[in-house]
């Protein structure tokens, strides 16, 4: 007996050096960040900046410039009406971003704009009520960086594009700049055709063509009969008129694709996912675009080009 419990202390001598080593390697794994200045993030943004508990440091912006109301009820602006940014130290240093901006259906080019000009990313772009008037829309952004300043001045770049569009007119627009296209229906189909490549469908005077792609679920391959797939549509004349669309990106298209959207004078009305699961998994674009076909139909291309 005696050696039995001289045996358990010469155990419990020999663990106790050991439980702290490894407490002491999994805190050393587990360091603390190095922590924001959020004066400076502060002063970037030209906007107070707070800090929370867990060192991420906040900054937002209340929409209280026009008035909105959903469901027939005047909304305030504490229940969904701000925009906001988040950045969070990262172990190696660098510096992470993420928010929402509150924007009417004018302010959503000139904000995105001003988003990837200042190398942040567009993440999502939908709608969080119905029955809105004027309707809302946010815009989700995102970044990553060594210079928590820098990502502070791109989101402070995005409200500011916002606001100028309200100082130029406090009442937001009904529909885009640029006049509605005779729909005449005499698109020039084969120099579409020679643009995109492929084969179009024609009825009631849209011309649209079509790119499947596929993906997995339930052990499944599934395709453009399931909803996987871009698409183009043009309405309109031969010398002028609208596309409509729909882009299936995997994560690493969905800014590629943004970006060569924007470069040809496309719009970006909606960012988000049409279904769950899937391998891999699929985002979706949609998009609007006015102008000369042919033109519409090059940059439709050009993105199409960064899927490739």
């Amino acid at each position: 007996m005696p050696d039995r419990r001289r045996s358990r202390k010469l155990f419990i001598h020999w663990l106790a050096p050991l439980v702290l080593l490894t407490g002491s390697l999994s805190t050393a794994g587990h360091a603390q960040p190095y922590a924001l200045d959020a004066r400076a993030i502060g002063r970037a943004a030209a906007v107070e900046a707070t800090v929370k508990d867990d060192g991420v440091v906040r900054i937002g912006w209340s929409r209280d410039d026009v008035s909105v109301t959903v469901d027939g009820m005047p909304f305030p602006r504490a229940a969904g009406l701000g925009s906001w940014a988040a950045f969070k130290a990262l172990p190696d240093g660098s510096v992470m971003v993420m928010g929402d901006c509150v924007v009417f259906e004018d302010e959503i080019t000139p904000a995105m704009d001003a988003a990837f000009a200042h190398g942040l990313n567009v993440t999502a772009l939908h709608n969080h009520f119905i029955f809105d008037r004027p309707p809302v829309y946010y815009m989700h952004i995102g970044g990553h960086g060594e210079d928590a300043a820098a990502l502070a001045k791109g989101a402070r770049a995005v409200w500011d594009a916002i606001k100028a569009v309200r100082a130029a007119d406090p009442t937001p627009a009904n529909q885009f700049s640029g006049r509605v296209p005779d729909k005449t229906g005499e698109l020039d189909i084969a120099a579409l055709r020679a643009i995109l490549g492929t084969e179009p469908s024609v009825k009631d005077g849209v011309v649209k063509f079509s790119f499947g792609r596929e993906a997995t679920m339930h052990n499944t391959t599934i395709g453009a009969s399931m909803g996987i797939a871009t698409w183009a549509a043009f309405i309109g004349n031969a010398q002028y008129a609208v596309v409509d669309g729909d882009f299936a990106m995997t994560a690493e298209e969905v800014q590629p694709v943004m970006h060569a959207l924007r470069n040809a004078g496309i719009h970006i009305v909606a960012l988000h996912n049409h279904m769950l699961g899937g391998n891999p998994f699929y985002y979706f674009l949609h998009y609007w675009g006015k102008g000369n076909p042919e033109a519409l139909a090059r940059g439709v291309q050009a993105a199409l080009d960064t899927q490739q």
